[in-house]
């Protein structure tokens, strides 16, 4: 699927109008929702503009597609029914025998995708600290073919250099390609790829495209859904031969979205870029507030000076985005007391909704990576994860303040 023209235009302008025209039967400005499972075909075999089957393409799906490949830059643009179908499809074009890279703090249903189901597939994984470019240095190896990674991380809220890893991924070869000609009976790709999960920044804070990956994925319901009322998921790339082996295993393994979920999308993104400024602003407010809290130990927020990656963040992101770590003084009880009484943020898995979510790492998101590696990055039983929404930021802070007593 390939991006609309309009990249000339800027972020707010495409958010709306990117991947979509209006209805050419009735002038219909919103996209149509094409409930449809099939095509009929002109001839055996000749169909219009490549719809023969839903599974394979979906006009409501197509625009979408359309719209965030826009919105990230890149010319191909691929709509899942999850973010892990999304990370499955890429984890596809692997072989028995590849090994990947992956960074040490990624959300835990990424990790256990790769580490309790690819791992019988033959598919090594290491993991390492990829703001140190040593130790993603030091973890590659010759059948190192995919390099995997947040930014910023989940829960941890690490940045890491795109830009930096895509040089070391790419080594002194060019890109993503592959060989042009794809043949099927040849899926596996042959040289190391950068993809990198932009979910928690969204397109507009980040862009990983333009600084050298070669693959963007995001779970779609997060920001980019931003209503907490769809699942999906979406991959973005330039290169057209690794965008011919994502389409030809997204299309052979069919994790797809509903023409329905595709419209939802569809209609968020036209509010992405004034959600995310809000996000942000609430954010960053109360990052800065509870850093003055007497019962807050730590606060990890990538826009604040004490945040190891500052500099960093300032220089890839446009603004610092919606979510907010932080480590309560007293451990599981005082946390658990204080997820139990918040009222406006809402004790409950998942993010990036236009209400504040809250949640226990080690409990809920993050159950599934082993204890002594939670222990390591730091997710410890005082720690808690907020989604701050685009509520009133006075609102949050009372809420927040209450709940600490």
């Amino acid at each position: 699927m390939t991006a609309s023209p309009e990249q000339t235009h800027n972020f707010a302008t495409r958010c709306i109008h990117a991947g979509q025209r209006p209805d050419p039967t009735t002038g219909a400005i919103m996209t149509p929702v094409y409930f449809t499972s099939t095509y009929v075909q002109e001839s055996p075999g000749v169909f219009k503009d490549g719809y023969d089957y839903s599974r394979s393409k979906n006009p409501t799906r197509t625009a979408l597609e359309n719209n965030l490949a826009s919105l990230e830059g890149g010319r191909h643009g691929f709509a899942f029914s999850s973010g892990l179908g999304s990370m499955d499809c890429i984890l596809h074009l692997l072989k028995s025998g590849d090994h990947i890279v992956l960074s040490d703090d990624v959300y835990g249903g990424s990790f256990r995708l790769i580490d309790k189901v690819f791992r019988h597939q033959g598919i090594t994984c290491t993991r390492a600290d990829m703001t140190n470019l040593p130790s993603v240095a030091k973890a590659m190896t010759p059948a190192t073919r995919l390099l995997w990674l947040e930014t910023p991380s989940n829960p941890m809220l690490k940045v890491i250099d795109i830009a930096a890893i895509a040089k070391l991924t790419h080594g002194q070869g060019s890109s993503a390609a592959n060989g042009k000609g794809f043949d099927p009976a040849d899926l596996p790709i042959k040289r190391p790829i950068l993809v990198v999960d932009n979910t928690f920044a969204t397109p507009y804070l980040q862009n990983p495209l333009a600084l050298g990956a070669d693959v963007v994925c995001h779970s779609s319901t997060k920001y980019l859904g931003g209503h907490s009322d769809i699942v999906g998921g979406a991959l973005i790339c330039t290169d057209d031969d690794l965008a011919a082996r994502i389409r030809f295993a997204q299309n052979a393994a069919g994790a797809v979205p509903s023409p329905m979920d595709s419209f939802l999308v569809l209609r968020s993104t036209k509010t992405l870029h004034v959600r995310m400024q809000r996000h942000c602003e609430n954010a960053m407010a109360i990052a800065q507030w509870l850093t003055r809290h007497p019962k807050v130990e730590k606060v990890i927020y990538p826009g604040l000076a004490s945040h190891p990656q500052n500099e960093l963040a300032k220089r890839q992101m446009r603004a610092f985005g919606g979510m907010i770590s932080v480590v309560l003084k007293g451990g599981l009880e005082p946390a658990r007391r204080f997820l139990e009484r918040v009222e406006l943020f809402s004790l409950a898995e998942s993010l990036g909704g236009v209400e504040s979510l809250i949640e226990h790492p080690a409990i809920m998101t993050h159950a599934s990576i082993p204890a002594a590696a939670r222990a390591a990055l730091g997710i410890v039983d005082g720690f808690v994860r907020f989604s701050v929404g685009i509520e009133d930021e006075g609102d949050l802070i009372r809420d927040i303040e209450r709940a600490l007593g």
